[in-house]
């Protein structure tokens, strides 16, 4: 598919945003791509990210390492399951967002996904701390898949640069200083879903991933060749991504809802469970585990006041994660609802 403009007023597709002009420095692409990124998160809260300078080949090998441990056989999968610190394996149905507000989801979702987090030494801090969601990561055995880890720590740290180029436009979009945010992502509490969604016909109002805001400030997703992904719209019901090649999807979540006191929004969408295989590696950048979700300073004011009660990430996240994952897989769902 070949990208076309989409103007400032079509709420009945995904736009894009070509990042190209703003990375290499073109004259006035900050502001104007922040004035379009402004305009997506304030209306749509999905865009296509094209020229993101992510290698269509870094991207491919990464994807390719994801579908081969999930075809690892069960047992080998289940030796790296998800655990207290909330890394690793996370068998299929194990999530029911409960927390959705645009549909009552009562079926487990059709997905199987490995957890990893942002590679940490063994004295960091928050590893010493023991805190959830910033390791120690579980790796497969490299007996078995000798090039997953250097292979997904290439394209992660790929992913976290990315991440962090984009936050000058954020801050430029949300009238701050261009380096507003600088000090908040130093050890970026990231997170990554590498989801296989198989081909297994779902019960009703059963899904790959059932309608769901995502947790964080926002999540990049290389966009896949197999549908299924479709976005809630604020008008017209729901729209199917289609492919874009060589383009990452990319959305904001409750976190930068609440950070943004509302003015970003974070867009519902869902998963259809697709018509044969498909692997998806999700990548969930968010701010330093303690930075508060206080409203910025753009966003409150005497006639606007905070709509939000403020927390801190991590606490936030624990959170969203509890809620809809069942204990089994490191959430607090009682591993027999809807059962």
């Amino acid at each position: 598919m070949k990208p076309e403009t989409t103007t400032h007023t079509n709420h009945s597709e995904i736009p894009i945003i070509d990042i190209g002009p703003f990375l290499n420095g073109a004259p006035r692409a900050a502001e104007e791509t922040a004035d379009r990124l402004r305009w997506v998160q304030e209306e749509i809260g999905f865009y296509y990210l094209i020229n993101h300078g992510i290698s269509a080949n870094l991207i491919q090998k990464a994807l390719e390492q994801v579908k081969l441990f999930h075809n690892l056989p069960i047992e080998k999968k289940l030796d790296l399951k998800v655990d207290d610190k909330t890394t690793g394996y996370v068998p299929i149905r194990s999530t029911v967002y409960v927390s959705s507000n645009v549909n009552k989801n009562t079926k487990k979702d059709l997905n199987a996904n490995f957890r990893i987090v942002r590679e940490r030494t063994i004295n960091h801090p928050s590893i010493t701390a023991g805190r959830r969601f910033t390791g120690p990561n579980k790796w497969p055995d490299p007996s078995i898949l000798p090039d997953f880890k250097n292979v997904m720590l290439e394209y992660y740290n790929a992913m976290e640069a990315l991440g962090h180029s984009l936050l000058p436009l954020y801050a430029i979009a949300l009238d701050l200083s261009p380096d507003y945010f600088d000090d908040l992502f130093t050890d970026p509490t990231w997170l990554t879903r590498n989801v296989h969604y198989p081909p297994e016909k779902p019960e009703d109002n059963q899904f790959g991933i059932s309608p769901h805001t995502d947790h964080g400030f926002i999540t990049l997703i290389p966009i896949s060749e197999v549908p299924g992904l479709e976005v809630k719209s604020q008008d017209s019901g729901w729209i199917s991504a289609k492919y874009v090649k060589h383009a990452l999807i990319v959305n904001s979540g409750e976190f930068m809802t609440k950070w943004t006191n509302g003015r970003f929004i974070a867009t519902p969408h869902r998963v259809l469970a697709p018509a044969q295989d498909r692997y998806v590696s999700a990548f969930f950048y968010n701010p330093n585990w303690n930075v508060i979700s206080d409203p910025l300073p753009s966003c409150v004011g005497p006639d606007n006041p905070p709509k939000f009660r403020a927390t801190k990430f991590l606490d936030h996240l624990c959170n969203y994660v509890d809620r809809n994952y069942t204990k089994s897989s490191g959430g607090q769902m009682a591993d027999n609802i809807f059962s």
